[in-house]
């Protein structure tokens, strides 16, 4: 108890700092009136759908609460609670997660359109300046995203009566998760759909048909393509890794429950919300240490900030493992547990770099192969991308082992059960300990790539364009790290989740705590439970991905119809209709996203109703399993593809005689048939796939009652 004061304090330094921040960025220098123009439609248009899109999942919210509460009051009981309030406090709890949820979203993505127009006029004069504001307005989401789901977290645990009943308390905060879980996967989901079917129109019909540069403002799915930014990579990913950090936390709280029933100890329940506590400062402290430099490359700064960040959470993981985890002083193996997690998130940086990187073999050669047309172009993503499964899992495998095994020599050192599998818990807690850090250098991404839009298309300077297309080429390896670090806590939070259910269930049935509970694959219906949650995830894929191809379809169409009709676009002289493109894009993003989503909410429902608690676990534990590797493939193999095409664009592809083969050649063409097809695999099925497998968990851990 001792250290709960720090819980408190972070959340209170996190809305400060992030105030700070976006008073910094938004008194800066607005631009030029042609950018401000610019930035103005990009905002209106943002707007729009964001208001849309959450209208759409706050009346799908308010139906799941309703569910929710029935459920609960019919199925479940716990002691010392009646039927009428543990129904309550598990609805309020899921609509109080979705609301910040949505509010995270929203936050993200209104920052960022606000932070572009700033870092396209920095650039007028000095990369440092465009590095600091975009970093700084990615910070402002990356803090208050993370700091709103601590104190959400605790709040609501101090509210459900967690300081005075520690072991009751996190099992009625599950629902927190839930809501927050359901709303991410919406959000990702329409953001996803939306920001790639602009970008398929923009390029193909734009840079491969038309012939004309990236964010030219002759092409009408320009501002779509840029609003898709900021309503996917932003508001999609706050929320994203909102609902990652707080179901995650609850997940750990509950593992905790163990072993407060032997040691009596509270501080194995609060050392999820503490340690995060820590680990928000270490990232705060990261941002305020990045420093850019007119000549110095800007991806070497951040990384300066991710080291200090690492190394800080370093030192506090070990301060609170053993001030509160010190049971006859075997605290520190538990400070082990979680430097295994702090160095995973490390090794996912230096892994996805790799294989998303124009440095490195993999993205040159997708580059080779584009000199011999699409198909082999194709050929070689895909090759890539499951090429990328081995080191990612291999490494998530070493994680689990290692922070279990650490575990184990804490349980036999001390004589206490489930130290193995708290160990684990404690490897999470310790890779997503810069979580704020890392969604401000994802949210830094889609506001480089604005400002190079609003550069462009406010026909700046050359030297202006220069610079934000130095900072973009660094965002576009930021945003794939981001990919790389959420698919490797989702897989340690998965069997921390997956846990969590196991010890629900025994409650549930009365089952001691300290009892074996298996789940045998030798069993038909345990069996059958595992097929079906592996093949949820590739039919939920398939529709994200079928929802891209549909909506940027239709966006081609008009392109076209827009050149066709009116010659003056291409000579200039008539403005293209950007408001109805926004308008097809906006209404097919929010049409689609619904058949993936009720899917991924409803199939483990119907499963879990159908072959119960056994096989429900049998689907949590393949399903993500199937869905880790998927999602590592997609992320990686897309993001491979773009940069292939970025790679080209450079100047540094050439052919056999040493001429450069840059825009407009064949092999760039096929380089930008690749990066289209490899789109909505990293920006729209794989984020989404991160949500989809902790939402398995937490529909899980909610309706397990109905499972029994």
């Amino acid at each position: 108890m001792d250290l709960l004061w720090v819980v408190p304090l972070s959340g209170v330094v996190a809305v400060l700092v992030a105030a700070y921040f976006a008073w910094d960025v938004l008194k800066s220098d607005k631009g030029t009136p042609a950018m401000q123009e610019v930035a103005g439609a990009i905002y209106e248009a943002a707007v729009a759908f964001i208001r849309r899109q959450y209208t759409t999942i706050a009346m799908l919210a308010v139906v799941g609460t309703i569910v929710i509460a029935a459920v609960i009051y019919f199925f479940e009981t716990a002691p010392g609670v009646s039927k009428e309030e543990l129904a309550i406090k598990t609805a309020v709890a899921f609509i109080v997660g979705a609301i910040a949820s949505m509010l995270s979203g929203i936050i993200g993505m209104f920052v960022a359109v606000k932070s572009n127009l700033r870092t396209a006029a920095a650039a007028q004069h000095s990369v440092a300046d465009a590095l600091r504001i975009s970093l700084r307005g990615g910070a402002v989401s990356g803090i208050l995203v993370v700091g709103l789901s601590l104190i959400g977290v605790f709040v609501i645990f101090t509210a459900y009566g967690g300081l005075a009943k520690p072991a009751e308390a996190p099992f009625t905060i599950v629902g927190f998760g839930f809501g927050a879980s359901f709303v991410a996967l919406f959000a990702q989901l329409g953001g996803g759909i939306y920001t790639k079917a602009a970008d398929l129109g923009a390029d193909l019909v734009g840079k491969v048909e038309a012939g004309i540069p990236e964010d030219d403002p002759r092409n009408a799915a320009v501002i779509a393509d840029l609003v898709g930014d900021n309503v996917g990579d932003c508001a999609g990913r706050g929320a994203d890794l909102f609902e990652s950090t707080a179901a995650e936390n609850i997940g750990a709280m509950i593992l905790g429950v163990a072993i407060f029933a032997a040691t009596n100890n509270p501080a194995w329940i609060l050392f999820p919300l503490v340690v995060r506590g820590f680990g928000l400062i270490a990232s705060v402290i990261g941002i305020f240490s990045v420093r850019g430099s007119e000549k110095g490359d800007p991806m070497a700064a951040l990384n300066r900030g991710t080291y200090v960040t690492a190394i800080l959470s370093l030192i506090a993981m070990w301060f609170v493992t053993n001030a509160m985890l010190n049971e006859k002083g075997q605290g520190h193996w538990f400070f082990w547990a979680g430097a295994i997690g702090i160095a995973t998130s490390q090794a996912f940086v230096f892994i996805t770099t790799y294989y998303t990187a124009g440095s490195w073999r993999p993205v040159k050669e997708i580059a080779e192969a584009a000199k011999t047309g699409p198909a082999t172009t194709i050929i070689s993503g895909v090759a890539v991308g499951f090429e990328t499964t081995a080191p990612s899992i291999i490494t998530i495998a070493i994680a689990l082992f290692g922070s279990h095994w650490v575990g184990e020599q804490w349980s036999a050192a001390t004589g206490y059960a489930h130290g193995g599998v708290f160990g684990t818990a404690v490897a999470t807690m310790g890779m997503l300990m810069s979580a704020a850090f890392i969604l401000a250098m994802d949210t830094f991404g889609p506001i480089t790539d604005n400002a190079g839009g609003v550069a462009s298309m406010s026909k700046s300077s050359e030297e202006t364009r220069e610079r934000t297309d130095r900072l973009d080429a660094v965002g576009n390896t930021t945003k794939a790290l981001t990919k790389g670090y959420a698919v490797a806590s989702a897989a340690l939070a998965a069997f921390l989740l997956f846990s969590a259910y196991i010890d629900k269930v025994k409650q549930i049935k009365g089952i001691p705590v300290n009892a074996h509970y298996a789940v045998d694959l030798t069993k038909v219906d345990v069996f059958l439970g595992g097929m079906l949650g592996a093949m949820l995830v590739y039919l939920f894929s398939s529709l994200a991905i079928r929802a891209v191809g549909q909506s940027g379809g239709a966006i081609i169409e008009e392109v076209r119809r827009q050149f066709r009709e009116n010659p003056g676009i291409m000579k200039g002289t008539v403005r293209p209709d950007y408001g109805r493109v926004v308008d097809l894009t906006t209404k097919s993003a929010l049409r689609n996203m619904i058949p993936p989503g009720m899917l991924a909410i409803g199939a483990p429902i119907v499963i879990g109703i159908l072959l119960k608690d056994e096989a429900a676990a049998s689907m949590l534990m393949i399903g993500t399993i199937a869905g880790v590797i998927l999602a590592t493939v997609l992320n990686n193999g897309g993001g491979a593809w773009d940069n292939a095409k970025k790679y080209i664009e450079s100047g540094e592809l050439k052919d056999a005689g040493g001429k450069v083969l840059a825009k407009g050649t064949d092999a760039h063409a096929a380089a930008v048939v690749g990066d289209t097809v490899g789109d909505p695999f990293k920006d729209t099925a794989g984020p989404s796939l991160h949500v989809l497998i902790k939402l398995l968990a937490t529909i899980t851990l909610v309706l397990a009652p109905i499972f029994i």
